[in-house]
């Protein structure tokens, strides 16, 4: 008996031209999401695009998936989460020192 191989089309599609029933194929294949599958494509032009792959039985797709990606810059994300001026800290700051360091120090004691 000869080995014979069988040789796969290969498509490159996007999700939204599957066909419903090939839409929810996939969705069945990666029911947590697309991320831990999702491998990156460069083209020759220097774009590029994420995919995650879907074999038929006569077919091999990569299937272009929608990806956000976070272009923000990490010093705007840092002024608007570490705000010096927090409003009434003056106020806070003005209570009963001696109080409260009196219960935090009960809290740590430990009976052997």
């Amino acid at each position: 008996m000869a080995n014979q191989t069988i040789v796969k089309k290969h498509i490159v599609t996007s999700f939204h031209n599957l066909t419903p029933e090939l839409q929810e194929a996939v969705k069945a294949k990666y029911p947590l999401g697309f991320t831990d599958a999702m491998i990156r494509v460069d083209k020759p032009n220097g774009d590029f695009f994420y995919a995650v792959p879907y074999d038929t039985d006569e077919i091999a797709y990569m299937v272009k998936v929608d990806v956000k990606v976070d272009d923000n810059s990490h010093d705007d994300d840092d002024k608007d989460y570490y705000d010096d001026d927090i409003k009434g800290a003056d106020d806070i700051q003005g209570g009963d020192d001696d109080a409260s360091d009196t219960d935090r120090s009960d809290d740590d004691d430990v009976s052997i």
